[in-house]
């Protein structure tokens, strides 16, 4: 084996196992988020990354490999941080623990989108171009990813924005928030009766 196809088999193993993990950190996360454009995006995103194992199980037969998976460390690091985030994220209302989950999601889709850049490269260059065709549609799924977490991400800093100035005024809805505060527990997206009855 090539030195080129032996540290793009590395690599792979690697990113099978970061992928596993991942399948099941995701449910946590989506369980931990208020929003429910985030908790849908992270519930979508499971099924991608379900997908990507699959998909990875692929790239190795193109490589005339067996499947094979090694510790991947920096996922193992990235998702203790996100549960370390989610634990904090209870004490905190509910705009501000959306914003630090979906800071944690990203830099879990920067390395993925890094990895797989990296292997996609090394099998172009090696010639096995079916292997790279798999791996550039998972590169592609994560980079989507990346851009959606990103969108939800904007009005939430906005909102927080807003809400530290006490300008009381609910993007989501468009309508004045009365004075009435956010709870840890209370959804961003919550109005009272009263307040839709103003509206």
């Amino acid at each position: 084996m090539s030195q080129l196809k032996e540290l793009l088999t590395e690599e792979m193993s690697g990113l099978l196992d970061a992928e596993t993990q991942l399948t099941e950190a995701l449910p946590k996360m989506a369980e931990a988020a208020h929003h429910p454009k985030l908790k849908e995006a992270f519930e979508k995103h499971l099924i991608q990354t379900q997908g990507h194992v699959e998909r990875l199980r692929e790239a190795f037969q193109a490589l005339g490999e067996e499947p094979e998976s090694e510790p991947c460390k920096a996922m193992q690091g990235l998702i203790e941080e996100g549960q370390t985030i989610i634990q904090d994220g209870a004490e905190k209302e509910a705009l501000a623990a959306d914003l630090a989950l979906i800071a944690a999601a990203q830099k879990i889709e920067h390395y993925e989108i890094a990895s797989y850049g990296t292997v996609r490269g090394l099998a172009r260059q090696v010639g096995l171009y079916d292997c790279a065709r798999l791996l550039s549609r998972t590169l592609g799924e994560e980079e989507s990813a990346d851009f959606l977490l990103t969108a939800i991400s904007d009005p939430i800093v906005q909102q927080l924005a807003l809400d530290d100035m006490g300008a009381q005024v609910n993007l989501d809805k468009g309508e004045l928030d009365k004075g009435e505060r956010r709870t840890p527990s209370s959804s961003a997206r919550k109005t009272s009766k009263a307040q839709r009855g103003a509206a």
